[in-house]
């Protein structure tokens, strides 16, 4: 009819004037271009923050539990942001989930002036211990043999740290999550014994050497 004809060249005049981001952005502020992961070279396969893992929102929905060792490609950011999801009352709300992440990079940034996911980058490879003990049974004998930790676990690990440490700051505080988290990574990106990652992946360490 002609009413729709109308309607639709107006759609596509108005979808004509649209202007779209040349380069992707995280919330569209924070860079993926110039993120490095140089301390570790272990870990440079298993932190996606290369320009194909690059994201608006760290929200894509995307099936990273269909198969074994699919999770490394999930984008960093969005591995933290699922991270948060945890405790019963915080299953499945992904939507605050980053929004505290959004809250949190905003004080990184502010804090120290640096691009945030690279100081997420920072403080998860330091965070994340490089040996650690497993219980070994022979005869009814159980003992700690220290063990290397494979770089997979060593993200997760720290992931794991990093979000713990934060919601373990924020219960019954003042302080926000977003806060909290933003605390966690400034201080786990300059190796401070103020993170609760890194106190835990030094006490994790310093058992796995008694047990060598």
């Amino acid at each position: 009819s002609p009413r729709w004809r109308v309607s639709c060249s107006l759609t596509s005049s108005a979808m004509s004037t649209h202007t779209y981001a040349n380069e992707v952005k995280l919330f569209h502020k924070w860079t993926y271009d110039d993120i490095e992961v140089s301390d570790d070279i272990s870990l440079e396969d298993y932190i996606a923050v290369k320009s194909k893992s690059a994201q608006f929102v760290p929200h894509s929905a995307g099936r990273f539990q269909a198969k074994r060792f699919k999770k490394a490609q999930c984008p960093i950011v969005e591995r933290l942001t699922n991270s948060i999801m945890m405790h019963g009352r915080n299953n499945g709300k992904k939507v605050m989930a980053v929004r505290i992440v959004k809250h949190a990079f905003e004080i990184v940034h502010l804090l120290t002036d640096a691009n945030p996911i690279q100081q997420l980058v920072d403080g998860i490879i330091n965070a994340s211990p490089r040996e650690d003990s497993t219980r070994i049974g022979s005869g009814g004998v159980v003992r700690r043999q220290a063990v290397d930790v494979s770089p997979m676990r060593r993200v997760n690990q720290a992931i794991y740290l990093i979000t713990q440490g934060a919601r373990a700051a924020a219960f019954r505080n003042v302080k926000t999550i977003a806060e909290c988290l933003a605390d966690e990574i400034i201080n786990a990106a300059k190796g401070s014994s103020n993170s609760y990652a890194i106190k835990k992946k030094d006490e994790l360490e310093r058992i796995a050497k008694a047990n060598r």
